[in-house]
C-alpha cells in the first residue's frame, strides 16, 4: 500500500502484522540521449509495485534527491542533480528516527545507483547506512536507556543476532540487483543492460530513436532487448522479495 493513501488504522495493522515497509532511493542523473535522467529511481520504483501484487507492503514516496554526482556529465542543459551525502546523512537520520517513532521494525531501502559498488559503499548508499545506525542507537538510548545493550534483558543477544528481535535488522540497505542478479546481467550505464531494464520496467522512459553512440558507456544500448529486459527482471524481483522475507 501507498503510505500516503493509507488511513491511521491501516498503518497501525501494517505495524502489527510487521509489514515490510520499502523506500526506494535514487538520483536524477543524465543516462546518455536515449534514457530519461530518473532511470535509477524508476527502475526500483516500479519494481516495488510489481511486488505490491505478490505481498503486503508499505510503500514509502519515493526519494529522488542522492548524490548523483557529475562524474558522468555536466549538469547544465544534461538534467542532473546532485545532493552531497553529508546532506543526505542529515535528511536520513532525521527520516530514519520518524520511521522508527511510528513503530516501524522492518523498514527496507533499496538503491540502484552505484550499486556494483555496493559492498565498498558509495556516497549514497553509505549515507543512508550511517544515518540508520545512527538512528537506531538514537531511538534505542532514548527508550531504553544509554546501558540498553549491557542490561541483563539482553543476555540472548547473540541468540537472536540477525532475526527480527535484532536492532540492527530494523533498518536494512540493499542494492537493486543483488550479487547473483547482478552476476547474470552485468550492471552498466544507459547500456545493454541498463536500456533493456527500463524497456522491461518502464518503457516511456525509453526512446531508442534518440540513441547516440557519442558516448563510450552507452555503445552496447544498441544490443538491448526487451527480451534480455524481462529475464533480468524476473531475477530482480526474485531477489528483492527473498531480501524482504529474511
Amino acid at each position: 500500500m501507498r503510505y500516503d493513501l493509507m488511513f491511521p488504522h491501516q498503518i497501525r495493522k501494517a505495524i502489527d502484522e510487521n509489514w515490510p515497509v520499502i523506500l526506494t532511493v535514487g538520483v536524477l542523473e543524465y543516462h546518455s540521449e536515449h534514457c530519461c535522467v530518473g532511470v535509477d529511481t524508476l527502475l526500483v520504483a516500479r519494481a516495488v509495485q510489481e511486488i505490491e501484487k505478490q505481498m503486503d507492503v508499505v510503500i514509502m514516496p519515493e526519494f529522488h534527491y542522492g548524490a548523483g554526482s557529475y562524474a558522468v556529465d555536466i549538469p547544465e542543459r544534461n538534467g542532473t542533480v546532485h545532493v552531497n551525502a553529508s546532506a543526505l546523512h542529515v535528511f536520513a537520520k532525521e527520516l530514519f528516527k520518524s520511521f522508527l517513532r511510528i513503530g516501524f521494525r522492518n523498514i527496507h531501502i533499496f538503491i540502484h545507483h552505484q550499486s556494483e559498488n555496493f559492498s565498498a559503499g558509495m556516497p549514497t548508499d553509505l549515507a543512508f547506512k550511517l544515518a540508520s545506525r545512527e538512528a537506531i542507537f538514537e531511538y534505542l538510548e532514548k527508550t531504553r536507556g544509554e546501558n540498553w545493550w549491557g542490561d541483563n534483558s539482553m543476555q540472548n543477544y547473540y541468540d537472536s543476532r540477525g532475526g527480527n528481535d535484532d536492532p540492527f535488522n530494523w533498518i536494512r540497505i540493499h542494492p537493486f540487483m543483488n550479487e547473483a542478479s547482478q552476476k547474470e546481467f552485468p550492471v552498466d550505464h544507459a547500456g545493454k543492460q541498463e536500456t533493456s531494464l527500463m524497456m522491461a520496467f518502464c518503457p516511456e522512459g525509453v526512446n531508442m530513436e534518440k540513441f547516440t553512440d557519442v558516448k563510450w558507456y552507452a555503445k552496447t544500448a544498441v544490443d538491448a532487448s526487451l527480451e534480455y529486459g524481462m529475464n533480468a527482471k524476473i531475477m530482480i524481483l526474485d531477489g528483492m522479495k527473498k531480501a524482504l522475507k529474511e
